[in-house]
């Protein structure tokens, strides 16, 4: 329940936040904060823009939402918490989530003495399906 993921991590429950969580759990697409802001008003038309900024950043705060910041510098948001790459279509921008699996090993890194890799992820890019039949 989106009341409860929210409550669990401190947050006060408001329509707004319940609108931009539920908009980003169920669309597949990385949604920038402009296209959160005009799904959200089509089901909250209350909520402002500054209002879903802020919702956004209450959000990845707590951790219930990550931000991407990828080729375009503008963040996108992905509720998918689940370890994943992402594929980045050149010809029309779309962003699609890979599974995490399909990259088992990374290849080691040549970093300097010292570096401890923690985590990482890939980012590929190239032509999604629909633009390549097009």
């Amino acid at each position: 329940m989106l009341s409860g993921r929210l409550r669990e991590k401190g947050l006060r429950v408001t329509q707004q936040r319940m609108a931009v969580l539920e908009y980003l759990l169920t669309t597949p697409r990385h949604p920038t904060a402009e296209e959160v802001g005009s799904a959200v008003n089509r089901a909250v038309p209350t909520a402002s823009r500054a209002s879903v900024y802020n919702v956004l950043h209450s959000l990845k705060e707590s951790g219930l939402i990550e931000e991407l910041v990828l080729d375009d510098a503008v963040a996108r948001y992905d509720a998918n918490l689940d370890r994943h790459h992402h594929f980045i279509c050149r010809a029309c921008g779309a962003v699609k989530d890979v599974p995490f699996e399909t990259f088992r090993e990374a290849p080691r890194p040549c970093l300097a003495e010292g570096h401890i890799v923690e985590d990482y992820t890939v980012t590929m890019r190239g032509i999604c399906p629909g633009c390549a039949k097009g």
